[in-house]
């Protein structure tokens, strides 16, 4: 075999070799596999009962319908935490649209057993049919299995054995009775 036969011989398998390894290589670059990642899990951490107050009605803005829930107190237990929530520490300012969807800003604050405070800042969206939010916003009781009611928490302390709290992403799922509201969290693993 000539040079010149064996040096396309081997351009040609090189080539080959090139285009076979290439979507291996970008893939990998890229960080793409085809193996999808794994996908996260929620862990129940706790249950939040709070017993709210009456709505005060601020009105229609630019926004929306304001309403602002004073939060009374409550209580916080599951395998991850036990607190009580700190009473007249917070509320819960809505923007409520016409067919229903509101919008939720609701701040409070907890106290563990040991007297340890936790702020929390919990953003989250509520809307079910109108015909169903608009019993719910009269404070009537409706089945919480028609309503969309989901939260995500901030938590800030300053206490170094709850930092897990201010280091990991929980969604709340939550429940409106006329009395009283219950949120169950849950920690994205």
């Amino acid at each position: 075999m000539n040079r010149h036969v064996l040096r396309t011989a081997c351009l040609g398998l090189c080539l080959l070799a090139g285009l076979l390894t290439e979507p291996r290589l970008l893939a990998q670059s890229t960080g793409s596999t085809t193996t999808p990642p794994p996908t996260p899990t929620l862990t129940f951490a706790f249950e939040l009962r709070a017993k709210v107050g009456d709505p005060v009605e601020v009105g229609q803005t630019p926004h929306g319908r304001r309403r602002i829930v004073p939060i009374l107190g409550g209580s916080v237990r599951g395998p991850m935490l036990t607190a009580t929530v700190a009473p007249g520490s917070g509320s819960d300012w809505q923007l409520i649209q016409p067919d229903g969807f509101s919008e939720l800003d609701t701040r409070y604050t907890l106290q563990t057993e040991k007297g340890q405070l936790v702020y929390v800042q919990n953003a989250g969206i509520r809307h079910a049919a109108p015909d169903v939010m608009k019993k719910l916003l009269a404070g009537e009781i409706v089945d919480p299995k028609l309503v969309y009611f989901r939260t995500v928490p901030k938590f800030e302390t300053s206490v170094p054995e709850l930092q897990w709290l201010t280091r990991s992403i929980f969604v709340g799922i939550g429940e409106r009775f006329p009395n009283e509201v219950v949120v169950r969290f849950y920690r994205l693993d």
